[in-house]
């Protein structure tokens, strides 16, 4: 069985790249996370394409970087254990709106249930 990691090929590095998927469909959407896609491209090394990630957690939504940082590992964390069943797209997860003042641990269990549901819902 293939380990679930994070490799730096399984995320998006360039703003170009953000700029792309950012314009691809919207792949789903909920309370707090806009999720857009594009069909990821092979790469130069005639390596099949996989699955990356990209985050764009705006301060105007979630000023403190606690939250920020939270809900980054989150999002991390749900797209890794799903990586390698998601179809080969460049993922760019967005956060649409402001994040209600609740403790970090009842925002991590929201966030990631919202996460695993649109990753869910993509993979079928």
């Amino acid at each position: 069985m293939t380990r679930a990691t994070l490799p730096a090929e399984a995320r998006l590095h360039r703003p170009s790249e953000y700029a792309a998927a950012l314009k691809g469909r919207r792949a789903a959407r909920g309370a707090f996370f806009i999720i857009s896609a594009i069909p990821a491209v092979a790469t130069t090394a005639g390596e099949p394409a996989c699955a990356r990630l990209g985050m764009v957690i705006a301060k105007r939504f979630a000023p403190r970087s606690v939250t920020r940082n939270a809900l980054k590992r989150v999002i991390r964390e749900a797209f890794r254990a799903r990586r390698l069943t998601l179809p080969a797209h460049d993922y760019v997860v967005r956060l649409q709106s402001r994040v209600a003042p609740v403790s970090l641990t009842e925002l991590k269990r929201t966030a990631r249930a919202e996460v695993d549901a649109h990753f869910e819902r993509i993979a079928r």
